[in-house]
This record gives structure tokens, C-alpha cells and sequence, in this order.
């Protein structure tokens, strides 16, 4: 007998017949002999609709009352899919997020869970009844309701998973797995049975949509291991079909590289001649911090005659705040400032190549033999990532998959 903490997605849950089928598995689950917790996003489109909402009535709104409102689209799902396991002849109940408690910091909109009291929970769970949370929410010090982010539910899956020592956190989505690439973009990309934590931090934030990043550093962080699986198939998460994140210990043979991974949410911004002086780096971004826009990969030229080009990349979204932040708030003296938003970032990672020589090499060499531009290099012990015009993403990520080897069977 396991402890499972069994999430499920938007689109799982995106209608009443779907919600039914998830109910199913969590059926399943309970029927051979499983504790069970079962976490909720709200039904597909309806956070959207609520943001929209609250955008509609003042687009400087209150993150206090907006969480207030984004956070009930959960709560709807969490008492449906409870009554549709009750139907089953399951015994379950709804708990929101204030009930257990999962005490966030004061950070609406994005707030971070900092404790969850478990002990009313594991009493339940021990009598036989199924849990059922809404994701995505929590509650701070002063009791007010606080939402996690987007893609928050799968966060608080993995938190629960931690603080009751669950021996396993099922993610069901729309995808059977984690594939090598983006199927939709490379057909003969394939499932991958098992990948260790820092392989799937990577992939996270370079712009898979499979898991959330913060979901994957809070389970590696407290040994969670994370199973993602489809909810649209017929297997459940105890028939281990999906895609396993665990130790790097638990892989017995580490491939060169893992996968292939695209985003093509960038935009890159040079601050043309800046003085080359100490300090300047910490005068550029210090601002850039506090305004939370997210600067990625740098790049800083060679001096000439005491000026230094200052390139960094920023998501799409973030530019127009970044490039006002940079004229209004710095001090700097430049002489330009150049922006470039048709660009994708590819990204090539695998633990393998702690040990191997020239995967960045064969990255290179297969982008120039297709003609493809890179515009910024960065690297890490198990990535490289490359910046490229946006029209050329698909042939690219196509290409780096076949040159790696993982078009094979």
C-alpha cells in the first residue's frame, strides 16, 4: 500500500466527463488499496476567464482581492471531482487550502508555501477518505487567501507529496510523459522512462510545459519522486507508464543529452556603449531586479576606447517594462539601446555531458550546416542554450534531435 498525491491538470479536468474519468483512476487507486490525495487545477480556460475579470474592472487591481477571485476556479473543481468520487461509493471531502492549513508568504499572485499542517490530513487518510485540494492556493499569516503562480497546482502537489512523506506524486496532464522534444514539432520524438531532477529543471525553465520549475526544485529538494502520465490514456499512475523524475542515482544509464528544448518567448536587448568601468553590470540590472523583470542569458563585448556593448535576453512579455526600466531608472550613460523580439532560444541538455566532450561542438556544426545564425551562447554543467531568429526554431530543434541521435529507436 502507497501514499499517492495524484494531481490533475486543466485540461483533465477541463469538462464534467473528464473530471468523471479522472474520478476513475482515483477509484482505481483507492480500490487497490492506495492512500490517496487528490490536487486540482481549475477546469481549462476558467483561470483565464478570471483574470479577466479582475482586469476588466482595473488593470492596477489589488493582488490581495485578485487571488481572492483566480483562486475559486480550483475550488469549484476540488467539490465536483469529491462528489464525483463519492458517486463511486468513495469516501472523500474537500479541503480548500485554508482548511489543512498551507501557509504561504505574503507574496500575493506569486506567493511561495512556507509550512503545511499535515496531521488532520494523515487522520483522514488513515480512516480510508480520499483528499481533495484545490491547487495553485494557500493562505498567509493574516488569513488571506494566496495564489502561487502559474502552473501553481502542480507546485502544490509536490509540497503536500513532501509534507506527508508520499511515496510517490502522480502529475496526470494532456502528454504521456516526458518526450526528448516537442512531439508537435519533432514526430520522432520519444517518451523518456526516467530523468533525473537537474535534467528536468532544465528542460522546465527553458520552456517544456510539462512541470512547473518550482514543482521540480521542491521535489528534488525533499526526494519527491514525480511521475508524469496522461490522464487521456487508460493506465494509472501505480502502473508506472509515464515519465519518472528522480535521482540521478536511480538512472542506470545516463544518455549524452535528453533532450531538446525550445522557447520562443524572447527577446533580446543590447545597451549599446556603456562606460567599461567596475560597478556598471550592478547598475544595469540592479533596477531590472527590482522592477522582477527575469534577465536570462548576458553577454558583455570587448571594450573599445572605455565603452562595452551590455546584451541580455528578457521574456517577450517583460521588454517594454525592461527597456522603460533601463531609460528611467539606471543612470547610465549609453548611446542606443537595440532590441530584438523575433528570436527562440534552443537549448540542448543532458547529464551525460559531465562526462563527454563535444556535444557543444555537434550543436554548433549542426546549426551552421543549416544556415542558422546564433546571436548568444550560454552554458551550464548539463545545458547549452543558443539564441536563433525565430523562423528557423522548428528546422532547428528538428535538426539537433536527428544530430544527437534521438530521432533512433
Amino acid at each position: 500500500m502507497a501514499l499517492i498525491v495524484a494531481k490533475f491538470g486543466g485540461t483533465s479536468v477541463a469538462d464534467i466527463e473528464r473530471i468523471e474519468r479522472a474520478a476513475d483512476k482515483v477509484a482505481r487507486e483507492v480500490e487497490a488499496g492506495h492512500k490517496v490525495v487528490v490536487v486540482v487545477s481549475a477546469m481549462s480556460g476558467v483561470t483565464n476567464t478570471l483574470v479577466g475579470y479582475c482586469s476588466d474592472i482595473s488593470p492596477m487591481h489589488d493582488l490581495r482581492e485578485y487571488d481572492t477571485v483566480v483562486s475559486s476556479g480550483e475550488q469549484i473543481t476540488a467539490g465536483l471531482m469529491a462528489m464525483a468520487l463519492q458517486k463511486r461509493g468513495v469516501s472523500a471531502r474537500s479541503w480548500l487550502g485554508w482548511q489543512i492549513p498551507i501557509l504561504t508568504d505574503n507574496i500575493h499572485g506569486k506567493a511561495r508555501i512556507e509550512n503545511i499542517d499535515t496531521e488532520e490530513l494523515h487522520k483522514r487518510l488513515d480512516s480510508g477518505e480520499v483528499a481533495v485540494v484545490p491547487g495553485f492556493q494557500g493562505v498567509t499569516e493574516h488569513n488571506r487567501v494566496a495564489t502561487l503562480g502559474r502552473g501553481g497546482s502542480d507546485t502544490s502537489a509536490v509540497g503536500l507529496a513532501a509534507a506527508l512523506k508520499a511515496d510517490r506524486c502522480d502529475i496526470y496532464t494532456d502528454v504521456s510523459g516526458v518526450y526528448t522534444a516537442d512531439p508537435r514539432i519533432v514526430p520522432a520524438a520519444k517518451k523518456i522512462h526516467k530523468i533525473s531532477y537537474e535534467e528536468m529543471l532544465e528542460l522546465a525553465s527553458l520552456g517544456s510545459k510539462v512541470l512547473q520549475t518550482r514543482s521540480v526544485e521542491m521535489g528534488a529538494k525533499n526526494g519527491v519522486p514525480i511521475q508524469v502520465l496522461s490522464s487521456f490514456e487508460e493506465d494509472v499512475g501505480s502502473a508506472r507508464k509515464g515519465t519518472l523524475v528522480t535521482t540521478e542515482d536511480q538512472i542506470m544509464e545516463q544518455e549524452l543529452v535528453s533532450g531538446i528544448a525550445h522557447n520562443s518567448d524572447e527577446a533580446k536587448i543590447t545597451v549599446v556603449g556603456v562606460e567599461d568601468v567596475p560597478g556598471v553590470a550592478a547598475r544595469l540590472f540592479d533596477p531590472l531586479a527590482k522592477a522582477s523583470v527575469n534577465v536570462d542569458m548576458i553577454v558583455q563585448n570587448i571594450a573599445t576606447d572605455g565603452r562595452t556593448d551590455m546584451t541580455f535576453t528578457v521574456p517577450r512579455g517583460e521588454l517594454d517594462l525592461a527597456v522603460k526600466t533601463l531609460k528611467d531608472d539606471t543612470g547610465l550613460s549609453y548611446s542606443d539601446i537595440v532590441v530584438n523580439d523575433n528570436l527562440a532560444k534552443i537549448s540542448v541538455v543532458g547529464i551525460g555531458m559531465k562526462s563527454h566532450a563535444g556535444v557543444a561542438n555537434t550543436m554548433f556544426r549542426t546549426l551552421a550546416e543549416k544556415n542558422i545564425n546564433i546571436h548568444v551562447i550560454s552554458t551550464s554543467e548539463i545545458k547549452i542554450s543558443v539564441l536563433i531568429e525565430a523562423d528557423y526554431t522548428e528546422l532547428a530543434v528538428r535538426s539537433l534531435h536527428a544530430a544527437y541521435g534521438l530521432d533512433e529507436s
